[in-house]
């Protein structure tokens, strides 16, 4: 892993949207891009597919793209002892599609959607877009200011659908089998429907174990996941959708089979590679995001308040009040998310993201702190 120690340098070679929205001086923390090397598996075989057959894939008219839905199987068998179905993979382009789709063909406008939040800030974002209103389910701090987090079910009377972030953004969050099992009864209950993002499943820090949704209620779930946070792939623009439900099957089976596009062949050819072959690159990063998020627990400013993320790469900070992303952005040169943005409970809050180098990050923290 490539130990750049100043940010002009990641600067010069990372022309995404992370860098290309920070002022000149100022170190992008906030969108969940990480600011290192892409996994060679991932690198050589796209390079064998650019210098090969760029026509039309053997998969064309099939929704599980074919080596997609198979890679997908594979990973959650091995990783995650869940026996998914390949024949009932669907592929979109990223999760948020995937949300959206499965919301128009599932619901309808006033139809209630519970959420835990704080949440990911494009997922609300499609809530009220759609006129889907949303259910918070708060998660608050338990314990010390080192601690994690709790939330309790409220009445979820007038919900479809339960929209699942686990691992959780923006809180690091790793459910554990009773607080699953216990949704899985307010789910029965209620007669949702649950679509579950678990995009964040191979980020997990030990002893954490993630526990997929659709292995605790099958046939109520649909199971949303792509390799582009694990492994840094957000342009490829690849996701797959795994669908539990019979009647989601049904209901997706009665469209227009193009009607809402599928993965690139790009995408695929990179999520496979890494899925297959990137788990080596994948535990070094790991280990580099591990130490990163120790750190932030050694040199973080005493106002700030860290509970340390049992997965993803997202540090929630509580400063107390709100306003403080502007306040970072503008003295300390430093650009996080700003908290508000995440819905109920977040307002008092930043999100900085730590996958980048160590000097970096030490950087990032020596400004915070002064």
């Amino acid at each position: 892993m490539t130990d750049i120690k100043r940010a002009e340098d990641i600067k010069a070679t990372h022309d995404g949207f992370k860098w290309a929205k920070a002022a000149p001086g100022v170190i992008p923390a906030w969108i969940a891009d990480m600011d290192l090397p892409t996994a060679p598996e991932v690198v050589s075989a796209l390079q064998r597919r650019a210098e090969g057959d760029l026509g039309y894939p053997t998969w064309l008219d099939s929704p599980q793209c074919g080596p997609l839905a198979e890679a997908f199987a594979e990973r959650m068998a091995g990783r995650y002892g869940w026996r998914a179905d390949s024949e009932h993979v669907r592929s979109y382009s990223d999760i948020n599609q995937a949300l959206q789709v499965l919301l128009h063909v599932w619901t309808r406008p006033g139809d209630g959607v519970a959420v835990h939040t704080p949440t990911y800030p494009p997922f609300l974002g499609t809530l009220e877009g759609m006129e889907r209103p949303l259910h918070p389910i708060q998660l608050r701090p338990d314990g010390p200011s080192r601690g994690s987090w709790r939330f309790e079910v409220p009445d979820l009377s007038g919900c479809k659908v339960l929209l699942l972030v686990n691992p959780h953004n923006p809180t690091g969050r790793v459910f554990t089998r009773e607080e699953l099992t216990e949704l899985a009864e307010h789910v029965e209950r209620h007669d949702l429907l649950v679509i579950s993002d678990e995009i964040h499943a191979d980020l997990v820090y030990a002893p954490h174990q993630h526990i997929p949704f659709a292995t605790i209620l099958p046939e109520r779930t649909v199971t949303l996941t792509s390799a582009t946070k694990a492994f840094n792939l957000g342009g490829i623009r690849c996701s797959v959708a795994h669908i539990g439900s019979p009647d989601m099957r049904k209901v997706l089976a009665a469209q227009p089979p193009f009607v809402f596009g599928s993965a690139n062949l790009f995408g695929v050819e990179a999520t496979v590679a890494a899925w297959r072959h990137g788990d080596a690159w994948l535990q070094e990063t790991l280990a580099l995001l591990d130490r990163n998020r120790r750190t932030i627990a050694e040199l973080l400013p005493e106002e700030a308040s860290y509970r340390m993320p049992e997965a993803t790469y997202l540090a929630w900070l509580d400063y107390g009040r709100p306003g403080v992303q502007e306040v970072l952005e503008r003295e300390a040169k430093v650009m996080l998310s700003d908290g508000a943005t995440f819905g109920p409970g977040g307002a008092n809050y930043v999100r900085l993201n730590f996958a980048t180098t160590e000097p970096i990050l030490a950087e990032i923290l020596h400004r915070m702190r002064g």
